[in-house]
């Protein structure tokens, strides 16, 4: 997320679990420390620090925005100058973007603050930011608050990371979990935020998802696009691709476990289980959007290859006339149809097309179903979660993507943000 910052608001979000402190298993190989810094608003916190162990890999994933923040950018560059990433510094109420020069100059000068603090290279950080856009960074109380997040530093620390990065969020996202790899146990834990700008065009808005496998650098940034299209590149709330968005793997090694290749006995095990915590992370981001009431699974079938999958998948996701309806729980599901239909697929034939909402057969050969109700559409359309299938009759190709509602309270939070 890049343009916004509130204090949270006041809808809840659609069955988002929170897992209990007991249930949030430390990575072994990363400890996290987070502090208030008054980058925007005093009380909060708002400086988040994760420091590596010697050995980590490290690999990430950014927006395609072409309006790319400092910190992304400074990101990128450190990535491919140093082989050896030892910690992330992450700010919430400035996004640092649209700041020309000096924003650069302000992360890097954040990177060399922490560095000096901890003893090591400026290159060895990466630097993330969120929150409002087109204003100065706060660096020096960025700076000053350094020591502080320092000083917290501890293995134990994901909840209260998972506070510290959020913005318009009204809850924490986390997921964790360990896996049975031959004769090692693996450790995942991570968290996101983001509740408003998104459809992350390749990642999310923030994310930071850590192992204690063994990955090697190269095949985990391989790893990193593949799970962030499996993931965060199938959500969208709004359509707006923020400024700011990054998704970062960490891999410890500290489990004992080590996949030099695609080819190692675990790989496949061990990429299922990242990609399944980081759609898990990707899905509370939808579930927790601003002012959402309903959440929303969009199933496109029988696609010719991915693109048009995405393209109809997206178009209904993206509609603001589909996603009033739905916040309104009122069964107008031509508006499906029309988004399918500018969707961009020219020679799309549409009497092969059929529409489903839930259990409920809307639409069939491209017009309304003889035995369709609107009752039972009503009765579907009422529910939290709602799952709208689209067969297209022209191949074999299947893509999902998730996205909620439209509400009053979206137009207000996004209305007042600043304020």
């Amino acid at each position: 997320m890049g343009d916004l910052f509130f204090a949270g608001n006041s809808s809840m979000a659609v069955n988002l679990h929170i897992p209990s402190l007991s249930e949030i298993h430390a990575v072994p190989g990363i400890e996290i420390g987070i502090a208030e810094a008054g980058i925007r608003k005093a009380g909060r916190k708002d400086l988040t620090v994760f420091l590596l162990a010697p050995g980590t890999s490290v690999a990430g994933v950014f927006t395609q925005n072409r309006f790319r923040a400092a910190p992304v950018q400074v990101c990128e560059s450190h990535l491919i100058a140093e082989p050896q990433i030892r910690a992330l510094v992450i700010n919430t109420g400035n996004a640092n973007a649209g700041t020309g020069d000096s924003g650069l100059q302000a992360s890097q000068d954040t990177c060399k603050a922490l560095a000096s603090l901890l003893n090591l290279n400026s290159q060895q950080i990466l630097p993330f930011s969120t929150g409002v856009i087109l204003e100065p960074l706060p660096v020096d109380r960025l700076v000053a608050g350094l020591p502080k997040a320092i000083a917290n530093l501890g293995p134990n620390n994901w909840f209260d990371a998972a506070h510290g990065i959020m913005t318009t969020d009204t809850q924490p996202k986390i997921v964790s979990r360990r896996v049975v790899l031959g004769d090692k146990t693996v450790t995942i834990t991570g968290i996101s935020k983001g509740a408003g700008m998104i459809r992350p065009n390749m990642a999310t808005m923030l994310g930071y998802l850590g192992t204690d496998a063994g990955i090697a650098p190269a095949l985990l940034k391989e790893m990193a696009g593949a799970i962030a299209n499996r993931s965060f590149n199938r959500i969208t709330v709004d359509g707006d691709t923020s400024t700011n968005d990054s998704f970062m793997i960490m891999a410890t090694g500290q489990s004992g476990l080590h996949i030099d290749s695609s080819n190692s006995p675990h790989f496949a095990a061990l990429f299922d289980a990242l990609a399944e915590a980081a759609t898990e992370l990707a899905q509370k981001i939808v579930r927790d959007a601003e002012g959402a009431t309903k959440f929303m699974t969009i199933q496109v079938e029988q696609a010719k290859d991915t693109n048009e999958a995405l393209k109809v998948a997206y178009a209904v996701a993206q509609s603001p006339l589909v996603k009033t309806a739905f916040y309104a729980s009122d069964p107008n599901l031509g508006r499906i149809l029309a988004a399918i239909g500018y969707a961009g697929i020219i020679d799309l034939d549409v009497s092969a097309v059929n529409l489903w909402l839930g259990d409920v057969l809307v639409a069939s050969n491209g017009q309304r179903h003889p035995g369709y109700q609107e009752a039972d559409g009503q009765r579907v359309m009422q529910q939290p979660e709602i799952t709208v299938r689209i067969g297209l009759g022209r191949g074999t190709i299947a893509e999902t993507v998730y996205t909620c509602d439209f509400s009053h309270e979206y137009v207000s939070i996004n209305a007042d943000y600043r304020s």
